[in-house]
């Protein structure tokens, strides 16, 4: 079934970010807890900062207030002003797609928009960035992506949820979206993904089949 809505997550999707924010968060603990890239990639994959800064310090035995999360945020924004790059083939896909799309982010809406400014795609997605800390409330829970939908005018069922974490493919199920889950070789995911309801592809090539849609021929890219 043809979708009329594509609605993009942000890290992980549209943007390679996770590994260099897994990284950050590596470094800032690695004196008191030995984490390595894959266990730092499941604790902040798709989720709330609060949330997962909270259980980081239930394993540390001792909380972290608001000065981590404000450092952890000022080194990331550094690591993606650096090394940011977008996700592979998500220019030639946004290019081409036809179809009406938008992003919608558990993140800040400042850090969506430097992530997508700095690798080149904020002008595709001006004007339809949705961000979860302006609705407050974070996937698992639906209500983002149904802010996005009933904002650009489609009923949910004729949405499509581009997703790559666990929490983000239960909100888009929660929201009864078709939700396909991105799963890179090598991220270890599909599973996952798959078990939570996801239709699991492993690379952006193969997007516009699954979503029954065609690209268009491609037009020049937009000036940046």
């Amino acid at each position: 079934m043809e979708q009329r809505l594509v609605i993009f997550d942000c890290d992980g999707v549209l943007v390679d970010s996770e590994t260099l924010s897994a990284e950050v968060l590596r470094t800032m603990t690695a004196s008191e807890l030995a984490l390595t890239s894959a266990e730092a990639l499941r604790l902040l994959r798709g989720r709330k900062v609060a949330l997962w800064v909270e259980e980081l310090g239930e394993r540390l035995g001792r909380p972290l207030g608001e000065e981590f999360i404000t450092a952890f945020r000022r080194r990331t924004l550094e690591a993606f002003t650096d090394g940011l790059l977008p996700v592979p083939g998500v220019r030639e896909l946004l290019a081409g797609l036809s179809l009406p799309y938008c992003c919608a982010s558990s993140a800040p809406r400042e850090k969506i928009t430097h992530a997508l400014s700095v690798t080149g795609l904020l002008p595709y997605f001006e004007g339809r960035i949705f961000s979860a800390y302006e609705v407050g409330s974070w996937k698992p829970e639906p209500d983002l992506f149904l802010h996005a939908a009933h904002r650009l005018g489609t009923p949910p069922q004729d949405c499509a949820v581009v997703e790559d974490s666990l929490v983000g493919v239960q909100a888009a199920v929660a929201a009864r979206m078709t939700v396909f889950g991105y799963a890179p070789p090598g991220s270890g995911t599909a599973a996952e993904l798959a078990g939570a309801g996801a239709h699991v592809f492993t690379s952006m090539a193969r997007l516009p089949a699954l979503l029954g849609h065609r690209l268009a021929p491609t037009p020049p890219a937009p000036a940046v």
